[in-house]
């Protein structure tokens, strides 16, 4: 027998000897008539991460962040059992993308969809994510002296040129595409149009999704919800006379006011059932507590009664193609997208028979063409043996659309932030600075653009000639791969590229995505390509990891082609090129307060 299945008849048979204390467990877990708690503080994504199974470091390990996924087993699970009342969420802090946001909150939608109460508790008070999420609650409530502050959305541009020109930087910026506007910040004082429609079109998008979800979690009219945006932020009592929340409460009020009953939830005018922090009313008659039980504690009992399968099973492989796109990751847990990690998962779920179809799992705001190309390629062969879906996270823009490109569906969420099919180039010139600072430069060359990527010197018209040249072969590719993909002809696409960035719901409107959902509807699609019987089959990761040692440095062979969505800051500019080592790389996108 092979090790893994050996592996696998020890756990069962163990669970099986343990099962009555298992079954016992399992029946203490869920509270009767009570809840289920959820922590949410911190980061939230869509998959869960694999685990660490050994770590030699003594430093303290840090928190597996929530993941969506996993607020979805445990819905499955309440759903399915009639003890619990229902879900109490509990969130101080939520660090995720509008994507999964929104992935969320279509989770908590579908448990209250089942039949299962949900009550969210903002003890730290609201901001616009928080209140986004706990609109999909029955009831909210916050926490005495906070601030509930759905402010809306806003960008804020840094323009350096005037500080490089003191410094005697001097910035060179090629871009292919009107909307291409990433290189804008070294060369303007102010954002330009272009830039500023395509920005104006996104926050238009995230106000509209916060409004219509405060109206329809609160019951109110769009008019009401946006006026409550307009008029932010309030104290805690103040937004439950606004009927934004429900009631005000400290912890183990909550837990009174959930045993009692009193959390009707919201109606038209405003909220009820709030509590008296001073210790009057409904709190000050000291009801019952309500049973309350950890989702931890929960999804554990609930696992224990399991069995792990024995003999191999088909499954979906899930390929994550997570932040910048470089071509090597030096570094071990870099939160980079690697082009030797990439193609050998691909590689590996292209060969391996039981991987049955492919998810292209993409949050990534692009990077080096080069690398973005072959993972392309990988991804256009593994298409050609097995179904391949893209599910297009918070960011998959220039490069990361570039590799989404080859899949036979791609899935986004509407506040997905996608298309960037442009290409920008840019190299800075350090002449002025250097004769500044006393240092002068003497040049012995063999061919006569031998010094090209030296930074000592502007370019000369011929040698932008054929840096723009490059760029629109480059620019050329990636219209054929986007025509190709959407199997379209590029008279089509190209006026929607021009480095247009797009919500995830304007660019299924203009054909660049199919559908909108998250990753269960993906999931779904990919089921359905797969077959009738691929109803059981689960989604595991596939992680094929290479670290290989930093080379010695050589001079950069070609000049910089950088996929960047300048909406957000994506990656350190300093980090990334030291990555991207055989690439001139400038990775600068203007800060987005409230897109984050």
């Amino acid at each position: 027998m092979e090790p893994p299945v050996i592996a696998a008849l020890l756990v069962n048979l163990l669970r099986l000897l343990l099962l009555p204390v298992s079954a016992l467990r399992w029946a203490f877990a869920a509270p009767r008539g009570g809840y289920v708690v959820l922590e949410i503080d911190g980061r939230v994504v869509d998959l869960q991460p694999p685990r660490v199974r050994v770590s030699l470091s003594v430093r303290p390990r840090k928190r597996a962040p929530l993941s969506v996924e996993r607020v979805r087993e445990l819905g499955k699970h309440l759903m399915k059992d009639g003890r619990p009342r229902g879900l109490l969420l509990r969130m101080r802090s939520v660090h995720a993308g509008p994507a999964v946001v929104a992935s969320l909150r279509d989770a908590l939608l579908e448990i209250r969809a089942g039949g299962k109460d949900v009550v969210a508790y903002l003890p730290m008070g609201a901001d616009n994510t928080m209140l986004q999420l706990a609109s999909a609650a029955r009831a909210i409530v916050v926490g005495p002296e906070t601030l509930v502050s759905p402010l809306g959305f806003a960008v804020e541009g840094r323009y350096v040129r005037r500080a490089l020109e003191q410094a005697g930087v001097e910035p060179e910026v090629f871009a292919k595409g009107m909307y291409k506007n990433a290189g804008e910040v070294l060369v303007r004082d102010t954002m330009s149009a272009p830039q500023r429609e395509q920005v104006g079109a996104l926050l238009d998008a995230r106000l509209g999704d916060l409004t219509a979800a405060l109206a329809q979690g609160r019951r109110v009219d769009r008019e009401t919800a946006a006026r409550w945006i307009d008029e932010a932020p309030y104290g805690a009592e103040q937004a439950v006379a606004q009927g934004i929340v429900d009631a005000v409460a400290y912890e183990d009020e909550l837990e009174h006011l959930l045993a009692a009953g009193l959390l009707s939830g919201p109606t038209p005018s405003r909220g009820v059932g709030a509590a008296d922090p001073a210790g009057g009313g409904a709190a000050a008659a000291r009801p019952a507590r309500a049973r309350l039980v950890t989702a931890g504690r929960y999804l554990g009992a609930r696992r224990a009664l399991s069995l792990r399968p024995v003999l191999p099973r088909p499954i979906i492989g899930v390929v994550e193609v997570h932040g910048a796109i470089v071509s090597r990751a030096h570094f071990r847990g870099a939160s980079l997208a690697s082009e030797e990690r990439l193609v050998a998962s691909l590689r590996s779920a292209r060969q391996n028979p039981r991987i049955r179809g492919v998810i292209l799992h993409i949050d990534s705001p692009g990077g080096s063409a080069l690398a973005s190309d072959r993972i392309h390629h990988e991804v256009t062969r593994l298409a050609e043996v097995k179904p391949v879906v893209a599910c297009l996270s918070n960011v998959a823009a220039s490069g990361g659309y570039y590799v989404a490109a080859a899949a036979h569906a791609i899935v986004a969420q509407p506040q997905t932030i996608t298309g960037s099919i442009g290409v920008v180039s840019a190299r800075f010139t350090l002449g002025p600075l250097l004769d500044r600072l006393g240092v002068s430069t003497d040049v012995v060359k063999r061919g006569a653009r031998a010094d090209l990527f030296s930074p000592s010197r502007r370019l000369d018209p011929g040698e932008r000639a054929v840096v723009e040249r490059e760029l629109d072969a480059f620019y050329a590719t990636f219209l054929r791969v986007v025509a190709r993909g959407r199997r379209r002809p590029i008279e089509e696409i190209e006026p929607l590229a021009q480095g247009r960035v797009y919500s995830g719901a304007d660019a299924q409107a203009r054909g660049l995505v199919d559908m909108l959902g998250g990753f269960e509807r993906a999931l779904h699609e990919l089921r359905q390509m797969i077959g009738p019987r691929a109803a059981a089959i689960e989604p595991v990761i596939v992680r094929a990891s290479r670290y290989i040692p930093p080379p010695p440095l050589l001079p950069a062979p070609v000049p910089a082609l950088l996929e960047i969505v300048g909406l957000r800051r994506v990656a350190d500019p300093i980090a990334l090129a030291i990555h991207c080592e055989g690439e001139r790389v400038l990775a600068y996108c203007a800060e987005a307060d409230g897109l984050e």
